[in-house]
């Protein structure tokens, strides 16, 4: 690791440097298409997806979507792609009804060993995104942390869209949270690389395809010696089409904001954050 401080800026001298101390067989590479299948890649980067940063910013995140969709005290609760229920947690523990839905099984035991600790009553469910809906279940759906978009088929996202429609009683609201593709255009970087706490090294690289319509992303997991490589890519919506995805899924009354706070989603947004009204 020695050989990596002092870098900042040359990501080829980064990877030559790093790949010059990992252990003889100690690369491993990942380039399943369908990469949110692959129960190592969630395993993996658990650390850098739920760091103790990310963890911290939950209450203040909860208290900005509460008020965003005017969420009355009892309502029931969607979290899709909950992950290990940081946001199903903070909503269980100020009285709402949450239902949290995820595809990794490691995720939801943490979610639910979680739950139990504290006393709060959730139901997590494993099972994909395009395959749950509960008619008339929930007055409000999430889908937040850029949990949108992994699928090849873009009819897989209009499915979830219209899966979400169907799951909220008359007026319920959807929440979406996820990347903007006038943001991406503005702040794009080909490669990026960063240290995390554990002293793990994480060296991302992107490129645009598919006519901005997609975003394929490579990132190198460097740790304790050894390294591995994860491809995912995700479909980049712009807000006039994730808007229109959401009017054509069953939703009537949509609006974009440039983050939960509900600030517009203009040249200094930070995010691509679109609600929708049943």
């Amino acid at each position: 690791m020695f050989l990596l401080l002092g870098l900042r800026s040359n990501l080829r001298a980064i990877r030559h440097r790093a790949e010059s101390i990992i252990r003889p067989g100690g690369v491993s590479m990942d380039h399943d298409p369908r990469w949110y299948e692959n129960e190592d890649f969630w395993r993996e980067l658990r650390p850098m997806f739920f760091n103790p940063e990310r963890w911290a910013s939950t209450v203040d995140q909860v208290d900005k979507i509460v008020e965003l969709l005017d969420l009355q005290p009892g309502a029931r609760i969607l979290d899709l792609c909950c992950g290990p229920g940081r946001h199903s947690l903070e909503f269980a523990r100020r009285g709402y009804f949450v239902t949290g839905i995820d595809r990794t099984a490691e995720y939801l035991d943490e979610a639910r060993a979680s739950a139990d600790k504290e006393g709060l009553s959730i139901e997590f469910k494993q099972i994909d995104m395009r395959d749950f809906r509960d008619e008339s279940a929930f007055d409000a759906a999430l889908n937040i942390f850029t949990s949108f978009g992994y699928f090849d088929n873009p009819e897989d996202d209009r499915r979830v869209i219209e899966n979400i429609s169907a799951s909220l009683r008359v007026h319920g609201k959807c929440v979406i949270d996820t990347i903007g593709k006038e943001v991406v255009a503005r702040n794009f970087r080909q490669s990026d690389w960063h240290r995390d706490g554990d002293g793990t090294i994480i060296i991302e690289e992107r490129s645009i395809c598919e006519d901005w319509s997609r975003i394929n992303n490579t990132w190198t997991i460097i740790r304790d010696g050894n390294q591995k490589e994860f491809e995912f890519t995700l479909r980049c919506y712009s807000a006039v089409e994730l808007a229109s995805l959401l009017t054509e899924g069953g939703f009537s009354n949509v609006n974009c904001y440039g983050g939960l706070s509900g600030n517009c989603y203009d040249h200094e947004a930070s995010r691509l954050v679109v609600v929708g009204e049943k």
